[in-house]
């Protein structure tokens, strides 16, 4: 596996202490600035145990001395993508492999993603067919471009980490016992898990992820019956455990010890450490250095989002951007 044996810079075990740092980390941040609120501005990194926020060399040392970068984003705002075009560009920089792992594409497209990157297909049209894109994810493509761009021009591996609709939808409905129950368990088509297997049974349920990811699936569905909620979370589970299968699996590979994986989702899969990042560390079973870096679209308007943020401690980092063409983007529920 490409990770060294190390203790993981963000305990995991209770949601209390999620977002701590590394003590060799936070030494390099000594010297930082104290944000105010009221007085963000775009362009800051902010640590919210410490409320210090980071210089370029201090965060580009911190990207270098882990072995997972997530990015959490808000869908479809362009200064998301491109700090996450800074951050690749910052580990290529400093001599590291990055492998590039997407939400926005499904383990069904992996072909058509490998055929794209290696100029097997050449015209746009014909990669989001075969990469699975409108039936997967859709929008426009132009928003995420840049990030298929940077890793075929720096001949990086790109990883869809989304199970595919489907199979996401099918979870919607029946719940994980649906799948539990399937006669085809495991034995799901290839072409449609991308060769990514599909634990059954599932992992024992995670308390702390179903007490905030639960909550917020009422807040944002108003109105629906306990037992579509519950289905509703189901799914948000499945996903979850599937893009952190793909990463674990990715990691425990017998890739070069350079080599750093860089996931590429929206925010809400990466908050406190616990949809995405948690899941990955009980599937290796070993420590691994990880960040997360939450991305935050400014306004200067409602400095009390950043100041929520950084009181719940959403992240490691919080990364505050320029507000996309949608505007600023209120909690649920509010």
């Amino acid at each position: 596996m490409f990770m060294p044996q190390s203790v993981t810079c963000r305990p995991v075990s209770t949601l209390a202490i999620v977002g701590l740092t590394c003590g060799v980390l936070l030494a390099t941040i000594a010297s930082a600035t104290v944000p105010s609120s009221g007085n963000y501005q775009v362009g800051q990194i902010i640590e919210p145990q410490e409320k210090t926020t980071l210089s370029d060399r201090e965060f580009h040392e911190i990207l270098q001395s882990v072995d997972i970068i997530y990015i959490g984003e808000a869908h479809y705002t362009p200064s998301h993508v491109e700090a996450a075009l800074q951050v690749l560009q910052s580990v290529v920089n400093g001599g590291r492999k990055p492998v590039l792992g997407m939400e926005m594409f499904s383990w069904d497209g992996q072909t058509g993603l490998d055929r794209y990157l290696t100029g097997a297909v050449t015209s746009t049209e014909d990669f989001l067919a075969e990469s699975h894109w409108k039936n997967n994810w859709g929008g426009k493509y132009e928003h995420y471009s840049p990030l298929v761009d940077f890793a075929k021009t720096h001949n990086l591996t790109l990883l869809g980490l989304n199970p595919p609709r489907p199979l996401v939808r099918n979870v919607a409905k029946q719940g994980l016992g649906g799948i539990e129950s399937s006669p085809e368990g495991q034995r799901l088509p290839l072409a449609l898990t991308g060769g990514w297997t599909i634990p059954v049974p599932f992992p024992a349920d995670d308390p702390d992820y179903r007490r905030i990811i639960y909550d917020q699936i009422e807040q944002c569905h108003a109105g629906l019956s306990q037992e579509v909620y519950q289905k509703i979370y189901e799914a948000s589970v499945f996903r979850d455990e599937g893009m952190a299968s793909v990463i674990a699996s990715t990691v425990k590979s017998d890739a070069p010890e350079s080599t750093i994986f860089v996931s590429y989702t929206g925010a809400g899969h990466i908050q406190y450490g616990l949809p995405i990042p948690k899941r990955v560390q009980r599937q290796l079973g070993v420590p691994v250095k990880d960040v997360t870096v939450y991305l935050h679209a400014l306004d200067s308007e409602h400095p009390e989002d950043v100041d929520h943020l950084i009181d719940e401690r959403i992240a490691d980092y919080v990364w505050l951007t320029a507000l996309g063409p949608q505007g600023r983007q209120p909690r649920c529920g509010e």
